[in-house]
């Protein structure tokens, strides 16, 4: 059964409280190993300001990527999860659906745009990309700081935001509606991925996966992505790499076992020829790091 929240791993009935909250992404992502289990809110929409790291959405049976700058809109009453890279940044702001400018459904193409799960990139050739993003950074800041008229500031900032990601979104799908079949092809790839990371496919196995040739699948790929096919499967295995560091107690033998290498030696060769770190210091700074973070955000309140 997929279990209801009003803030993940909260039972306790939030509407009271607050009709806005707004946290870091890994201020509650960092307690679950960066992984948020599938789950729903009957009464709050979620928005997730994305500028760091990236990962993976989990909507319904859906698993859409992202990557910075992105806004991600979750509606009420929607099973969602995500999967988080170790160096994710951002916010995630939880509104009660009663204060949106609109409510998702209403017929209009703002209330149709909030009735539905989306990741909205944010593009600096979009003019509004940089004023969505500032509109959602000063509402966290009005939020923080709890200055006079911030209700008024937060609203209004609100629907800035919103109206102009429904928007861009829109702009986006009008200028790729003949692009609809490789959105999907990068969707399955994600998936597929995902699932492989650890059985090194080549890119010519996803291309039989996808029904096409791999010089297609590296067409594709790069128009979407901006890498080739082999760089998206090496940035995949990487962040695996990382998580398995950052979060299990093995010895790096053990994680290049895990992760699918029979040579280890070659798995630390290829790890720091590409992140520049051997395994053993890269998981001594993370942990250092987000050790200091947790710190932090326990001074200053934030959980």
């Amino acid at each position: 059964m997929i279990p209801t929240y009003e803030l993940y791993g909260e039972d306790e009935p939030a509407s009271a409280r607050f009709w806005v909250h707004c946290e870091t992404i890994p201020a509650r992502s960092s307690q679950y190993h960066w992984e948020i289990g599938l789950h729903r809110h009957d009464h709050f929409f979620q928005i997730l300001l994305v500028t760091g790291g990236s990962g993976d959405a989990l909507f319904g049976n859906d698993i859409v990527r992202f990557e910075p700058c992105a806004v991600l809109t979750v509606p009420p009453g929607i099973h969602h999860g995500f999967r988080f890279s170790p160096d994710i940044d951002g916010y995630v702001l939880t509104f009660l659906t009663s204060r949106l400018p609109v409510r998702p459904g209403e017929p209009s193409p703002l209330g149709a745009f909030l009735s539905s799960t989306r990741v909205t990139q944010l593009d600096d050739k979009h003019g509004d990309s940089a004023l969505i993003r500032a509109s959602i950074l000063r509402l966290c800041d009005e939020w923080q700081e709890r200055r006079s008229g911030r209700a008024i500031m937060m609203e209004a900032c609100l629907a800035t935001a919103l109206t102009l990601t429904a928007r861009l979104a829109g702009q986006d799908a009008a200028d790729a509606e003949s692009t609809d079949e490789n959105d999907r092809r990068m969707e399955t790839l994600t998936a597929l991925m995902h699932r492989e990371v650890r059985n090194h496919r080549a890119a010519s196995f996803y291309a039989t996966a996808l029904g096409i040739s791999p010089t297609h699948l590296n067409r594709v790929v790069k128009d979407k992505a901006g890498v080739s096919t082999q760089e998206l499967l090496m940035r995949r295995l990487l962040e695996e790499a990382q998580r398995e560091l950052l979060f299990t107690p093995g010895s790096i033998q053990e994680v290049a076992f895990r992760l699918g290498f029979a040579d280890p030696a070659y798995f630390s060769r290829l790890f720091t020829r590409k992140t520049g770190s051997t395994p053993r210091a890269w998981r001594l700074r993370e942990q250092q790091r987000l050790g200091s973070r947790d710190n932090d955000e326990a001074v200053t309140g934030l959980s």
